[in-house]
């Protein structure tokens, strides 16, 4: 079975996290986000009422095989433990690249795990900051988030 492991804070999940999720939901037989908890970063958004937004949209989707966790320390270490084949990220442009690129090698030398890379496409312009700030300003971000996400931050 191929097991994708996509990784990141998701604070909040957004419309390019969306994207390369449901992409690799195509290519994989199991894709698992993991919400990761850095203790040096504040975070703006509960992370288990996240997980529960993200959850309510691939319901929503209809997209079966995406599962969504929450954990702690190295991703490689999560990744090995729900016995992902393959790290997931999402590359919005060349910094990105570039940056994905340094952590991939990092990771391929800690745990053998390749990192397969999905462009963003016309949702590479979205960032989680972006929807922050954009919220801290009282502007919409209705076409950034997906809907049970939408719901979730705009509550607060």
């Amino acid at each position: 079975m191929k097991i994708g492991f996509f990784a990141g804070s998701f604070d909040p999940f957004t419309i390019g996290h969306l994207f390369v999720a449901k992409s690799a939901s195509e290519i994989f037989d199991k894709v698992i986000i993991g919400i990761g908890v850095n203790e040096n970063k504040t975070r703006r958004f509960d992370k288990q009422k996240m997980k529960a937004a993200i959850e309510e949209d691939f319901k929503r989707l209809k997209i079966t095989n995406v599962a969504v966790m929450i954990y702690e320390g190295y991703t490689v270490d999560a990744a090995k433990k729900m016995s992902a084949t393959v790290l997931v990220r999402g590359v919005r442009n060349q910094e990105d690249f570039e940056n994905e690129e340094k952590l991939a090698t990092a990771n391929k030398e800690l745990s053998g795990i390749e990192t397969i890379y999905f462009r963003t496409g016309e949702y590479g312009f979205v960032s989680s900051t972006m929807v922050f700030e954009k919220l801290k300003n009282g502007e919409s971000v209705e076409n950034l988030v997906p809907p049970a996400v939408l719901k979730l931050i705009t509550e607060k």
